[in-house]
């Protein structure tokens, strides 16, 4: 199939799969055109490669991913200690996130929201209060 069905098959952009074509995750055939061929084998690897990236995933992680989905001796102990390491980041990611929310929070509830100028969340932002 060509670039635009593999990218209604997989739901990914053109530009991605060719940015991925172009950092060596997909190497898909050539046709005697020149034109790019996406086998099967090419649309299953984009697909794994597109969960991988909703889960979060770098692309080197997703490099990492697809090289344990090819080996077929693999060890899953491998496989889970990648998933592991991105829940740890997603945790810390999270208590960052409340973090920022917890202070955004408290610089709205001190601001008037009226016609004044004073604003306690512009003072914050621009670090004459303490946030």
């Amino acid at each position: 199939m060509n670039i635009g069905e593999a990218a209604a098959t997989t739901g990914l952009p053109v530009k991605t799969i060719r940015y991925y074509e172009d950092i060596g995750l997909v190497r898909p055939d050539r046709a005697s055109n020149g034109y790019r061929d996406y086998g099967d084998k090419d649309v299953h690897r984009l697909a794994f490669i597109q969960r991988s990236r909703s889960l979060g995933f770098t692309i080197d992680e997703c490099r990492s991913l697809l090289s344990l989905y090819e080996d077929k001796e693999r060890a899953s102990s491998d496989v889970k200690a990648l998933a592991m390491d991105k829940i740890r980041e997603i945790d810390r990611k999270l208590l960052e996130l409340k973090s920022l929310r917890g202070t955004l929070k408290n610089l709205a509830d001190h601001c008037h929201g009226d016609d004044r100028p004073d604003c306690p969340i512009i003072d914050g932002i621009a670090g004459e209060t303490q946030i």
